[in-house]
């Protein structure tokens, strides 16, 4: 049988790889965001320069810098989910740590109180076996 100790050990672990699953997949939102900061950028400068790039109108550019828009708005959204997903599982974390902390204090006091129990019942059982020494004052 596992102990409660155990039990929350691997809880620990696996809430930890939650947590590092939400960070990933908060760097990648992160990530998401830069490019389309940057492709923005880059459209508003390639409307600005009045001359835009071959194949492309000013209305096409204006329709992409405005899908470029809502996308970022979204994406900053789900960034802003995310890190607030991540401070709740850092907080999960921080408090299962602590209780798998005390429950295995709790398992090594009662690992040494037993350990204690048994030495004392041992010796007790040696006493019992050593014969008792003969009194030598005789009335």
């Amino acid at each position: 049988m596992t102990s409660r100790a155990d039990k929350l050990g691997r809880m620990v672990s696996l809430v930890k790889l939650q947590l590092r699953l939400s960070e990933w997949q908060l760097a990648q939102l992160r990530q998401q965001e830069r490019s389309l900061q940057h492709e923005q950028e880059w459209l508003v400068g390639a409307l600005n320069d009045g001359t835009p790039p071959a194949g492309s109108s000013s209305e096409s550019i204006a329709r992409r810098l405005n899908r470029t828009s809502v996308g970022a708005r979204a994406v900053n959204e789900q960034a802003s989910r995310q890190l607030d997903q991540v401070r709740r599982e850092t907080r999960r974390v921080k408090q299962l740590e602590e209780v798998a902390k005390a429950a295995l204090a709790d398992k090594l006091r009662d690992a040494e109180k037993r350990s204690l129990e048994e030495m004392t019942g041992t010796s007790l059982t040696v006493r019992a076996w050593t014969p008792q020494p003969a009194n030598r004052n005789k009335t």
